[in-house]
């Protein structure tokens, strides 16, 4: 794995939940030595963020909001578009049921099946994007796992594979590289709604017009009494969102501050 791999991994567990709130109980027990009373209030802060972060209604003060910066997409036949563009998500490695073979995860899997829709709505080209460290034991890239999925699970063809990038900044690029050597100048961009915004901002960057498809929406819903308790879900909303505001004030500072 690279160095620049490692570093970000890092970086993200320290900041994200729920190990930055752990961190942040830490501070407070030992702030409790010389000061009890900070140390108290900052270690009740950190519970109660957790508590907060793990429920499925607090996650959704986050969701929401990034959510509504994009919108679904309302006919796929009149975009002027000259290919569809899916973005990987993570992958399961060496599945048993497939006789081994890595295959895509359920996030990306719900991007594919989008995907698959509007190609059959339109007949569009399909671009997949996606790349991983293979020094990791990952035997293909993420966007062959999912150019498999497509053409034997989805019945959709798979024109082009990029399967170099290691984060959402190189999908575009390398994938606009391939675009644009071959005349394609409009493309149908099928990610998460949360994590379009951000997507969205690394595509326009290299010289695409970017129709935005989103899929899986998870903020628009009723809701029920149990998403005021502590679950999985809400932690892993809760971290999705937290890290993908980050990476818009990243994108912002270093593209366009």
């Amino acid at each position: 794995m690279s160095a620049d791999l490692i570093a970000s991994g890092i970086a993200r567990t320290l900041i994200l939940p729920p190990f930055s709130l752990f961190l942040l109980m830490a501070a407070g027990w030992i702030l409790h030595r010389w000061w009890p009373r900070l140390g108290r209030m900052v270690s009740g802060t950190a519970l109660a963020l957790l508590f907060i972060s793990c429920t499925v209604i607090g996650a959704g003060f986050l969701v929401r909001p990034l959510e509504n910066l994009t919108t679904p997409l309302v006919s796929s036949t009149d975009t002027r578009a000259q290919a569809i563009v899916v973005l990987a998500a993570g992958r399961l490695q060496q599945a048993a049921e497939y006789g081994g073979k890595d295959i895509p995860d359920y996030v990306a899997l719900a991007r594919l099946r989008y995907a698959a829709k509007l190609q059959h709505e339109t007949g569009l080209p399909i671009l997949v994007s996606g790349g991983d460290d293979l020094s990791r034991g990952a035997r293909i890239s993420k966007a062959d796992a999912m150019a498999s999925a497509l053409r034997e699970d989805f019945v959709a063809p798979v024109k082009w594979i990029e399967g170099s990038s290691r984060n959402t900044a190189e999908n575009a690029v390398f994938s606009a590289r391939i675009l644009l050597r071959d005349g394609v100048s409009r493309i149908l961009l099928v990610t998460d709604a949360m994590h379009m915004p951000r997507a969205r901002m690394a595509f326009a960057k290299t010289g695409l017009d970017v129709v935005a498809a989103p899929t899986m929406f998870l903020g628009a819903r009723s809701t029920n009494p149990l998403d005021f308790l502590p679950s999985s879900e809400g932690l892993r909303r809760t971290y999705y969102a937290i890290h993908e505001w980050a990476g818009i004030l990243w994108y912002w500072a270093r593209y366009d501050g």
